[in-house]
């Protein structure tokens, strides 16, 4: 998980180059683009998966009850002279791909935004690109989200699996059951779930807080651990437990051993899954609806 979550520091670093290295007194121009797709699942939504990776741009995502994959994709190209933006234009794509059960959206161009699909080397592109890519989807439909920059992931009215992932932004579950990884390094994740996940979750932020509702039900293992947050809870049935605190296998607080930090075990109710919320420097809240 760290390695990935570096390659897309690696890459978030390139693409604040290339923003950068333009003018900032720049008048600048603007266009965008838009197309939508659908994808019809041979399997049961259940047994089916989305995988998006975005670089910069939001994520919305809400569960309906069809049985395809609906995709809008919004591009928004700026540059500082005509010829930098009709370049944009004809370079800047993204990508889709159906394999099965499983449906791929990412960025073509100028990056490739899939996982080990980056070159070592890339030269930044002469103009910034966003898109925006709104997304509805079955209801049970697993789903791997991510985005890098100038963006949020939305997720709402969903019961499947969740891995979402942001670099330089929030991540926001809305009315959802499954179980969860989500992470980010400067932002806040929120979450509310409608049914308690029934699997083992984590919760992982550099910058930001943690919030999740749960039902007022919950029966869980919690953990959390951090540098200089606070937790707090206004579960009734939350109990303290003893237990030494061990050093982070992965997460923010995986690259610093030797920091001082404090870890609290919690549980909830009669106990069940294990749910892990980890920051640096924010606070932990985890409240019944």
């Amino acid at each position: 998980m760290r390695q990935r979550l570096l390659r897309r520091l690696s890459l978030l670093i390139l693409l604040l180059a290339s923003t950068a290295a333009r003018a900032q007194s720049s008048p600048g121009r603007e266009a965008t683009e838009r197309s939508s797709h659908a994808f019809s699942l041979p399997a049961a939504a259940a047994r089916s998966t989305l995988a998006l990776y975005n670089i910069s741009g939001s994520v919305p995502v809400q569960g309906y009850a069809g049985s395809q994959v609906l995709v809008e994709a919004t591009k928004t190209i700026r540059a500082d002279d005509p010829a930098a933006l009709a370049l944009g234009l004809r370079e800047a794509q993204p990508g889709f791909a159906q394999h099965g059960d499983s449906v791929l959206v990412y960025l073509a161009a100028p990056f490739d935004s899939r996982p080990h699909h980056q070159p070592a080397e890339q030269q930044p592109a002469p103009y910034r690109y966003a898109f925006d890519f709104v997304v509805k989807v079955p209801y049970q439909l697993q789903l791997h989200l991510s985005t890098i920059n100038d963006g949020t992931v939305n997720v709402r009215d969903v019961t499947g699996p969740l891995a979402i992932s942001n670099v330089n932004g929030g991540i926001t579950l809305l009315n959802v059951q499954g179980t969860t990884q989500a992470q980010t390094v400067n932002g806040v994740i929120a979450a509310t779930y409608a049914a308690a996940p029934a699997g083992a979750s984590s919760y992982r932020t550099i910058n930001g807080d943690i919030r999740v509702h749960y039902p007022a039900s919950l029966g869980a293992n919690a953990t959390f651990t951090s540098l200089r947050g606070e937790f707090y809870t206004d579960f009734a049935t939350a109990n303290v437990l003893a237990r030494p605190v061990a050093a982070a296998k992965d997460g923010p607080l995986a690259a610093s051993p030797y920091l001082p930090r404090k870890e609290t075990a919690v549980r909830f109710g009669a106990g069940g899954p294990d749910l892990r919320f980890e920051t640096l420097t924010g606070n932990v809240t985890i409240s019944h609806r």
